[in-house]
């Protein structure tokens, strides 16, 4: 069974996408910010990591940085619900440091769980 890795500040969003994709059939840990979910992955990598970009103690951008230098096979979605990074957008900045797929929020669901059996079938 596939297993994902959310990483989410936001609880009810975490929440949500947990009880969403384990109903699809994937085994789910989350993370309520960057570094906590370092330190999970790091303890039992997943196939696929889901990571919001604003968080506390370690923003999104970071954790794909990080997990792209050392996992380049990883799977990785990044999600955020808006901001700013030098002039550009938090989520543009995301796709270019490597997440295979970026979306805002608020997530559509469907969409979410059709990208991840993509991601994870290839």
């Amino acid at each position: 069974m596939p297993r994902i890795l959310i990483i989410d500040d936001d609880d009810l969003i975490r929440k949500m996408l947990r009880e969403v994709l384990e109903r699809s059939g994937y085994d789910v840990e989350d993370a309520s910010d960057g570094k906590q979910g370092l330190q999970i992955f790091m303890k039992n990598p997943t196939d696929l990591v889901i990571t919001d970009l604003v968080m506390p103690e370690k923003e999104g951008i970071e954790i794909i940085i990080e997990l792209r230098r050392d996992f380049p096979n990883l799977k990785i979605i990044a999600i955020s619900g808006g901001g700013t990074v030098g002039g550009g957008q938090y989520l543009e900045v995301a796709g270019k440091l490597g997440a295979d797929k970026i979306l805002n929020k608020p997530l559509k669901l469907k969409q979410l769980v059709t990208i991840v059996k993509d991601l994870l079938e290839k």
